[in-house]
């Protein structure tokens, strides 16, 4: 499951919001605040964590040889 975040689209509402979806699912369509229209926004943050050698704390790969 992945976690999307909403936005409504409502000037006086603006509420947001995350909710748990697969990626199949239909995007939501409205606001659970105003019954308003929503937008799914684009989220840079992520769940996935790489784990194991080669991988810095930073979760850059680590040059090979040092």
């Amino acid at each position: 499951m992945i976690t999307y975040e909403y936005e409504c689209k409502n000037e006086n509402c603006k509420h947001t919001f995350e909710v748990k979806q697969r990626i199949s699912d239909e995007r939501l369509k409205e606001c659970p605040m105003c019954a308003g229209e929503v937008q799914r926004l684009i989220s840079s943050g992520t769940s996935f964590i790489l784990n194991g050698d080669g991988w810095a704390k930073d979760l850059y790969h680590k040059p090979s040889g040092g």
